[in-house]
């Protein structure tokens, strides 16, 4: 649930929603990769509105914090698949040898890692960019060529970006919950394991 939620908040054109005074462009919608842009256009006698997409580029002047969050957002993607990995290899030694726990812990240890570093990623990409979007001053700004400048920004709405992120982090560190729980588990059943191995061999002594 969280990999799915991670995919749309990179793939999301609502990082930043602003508001222009402006009589060709009124609203600008900005992904992390591409901004979108609603345009009228002259067409056989018609007005036809068409949204117009730019890619967000070398052309553009980049914020540190919308850096942050094009180069953080991708890392949960690419690591969470690897939890699978993990607690799958976990519980097939479960069921292999069930009297091997320290893989298994070693399993879910990894588990417990990776998405740590997933959830500190998105919840600092996300949070850094609304902080600084709706509450500070941020220095992105648009190439010399888009059809609006800066000057007429008028106002910075809010979107779904932060509270997706906030949610995909609380998952994330559910997640980590679970298996902690998991590696409590087997640490508890292998000392009872080793206390009842120890008494039998008292008992044969």
């Amino acid at each position: 649930m969280s990999s799915a939620f991670g995919i749309i908040l990179a793939g999301s054109r609502y990082w930043r929603l602003w508001e222009f005074n402006n009589e060709v462009v009124q609203l600008v919608y900005i992904g992390l990769w591409e901004a979108y842009y609603h345009q009228e256009f002259q067409m056989s006698g018609s007005v036809t509105r068409i949204l117009v997409h730019s890619p967000v580029n070398s052309s553009w002047t980049i914020s540190p914090e919308f850096r942050c969050a094009q180069n953080l957002i991708l890392l949960p993607m690419f690591i969470k698949p690897v939890v699978v990995i993990f607690s799958s290899s976990a519980i097939r030694v479960s069921i292999i040898k069930a009297s091997v726990p320290e893989i298994q812990m070693i399993c879910y240890k990894c588990c417990v890692f990776i998405l740590f570093i997933s959830s500190l990623c998105t919840v600092l990409s996300v949070t850094w960019n609304h902080v600084v979007d709706l509450y500070g001053e941020t220095t992105l700004d648009f190439p010399p060529n888009f059809p609006v400048r800066k000057e007429a920004l008028i106002k910075k709405h809010h979107t779904h970006v932060f509270p997706i992120g906030v949610t995909t982090t609380i998952l994330s560190l559910l997640g980590m919950i679970m298996f902690l729980f998991e590696i409590r588990s087997l640490k508890t059943q292998h000392n009872l394991n080793v206390q009842d191995a120890s008494k039998q061999a008292d008992q044969m002594a």
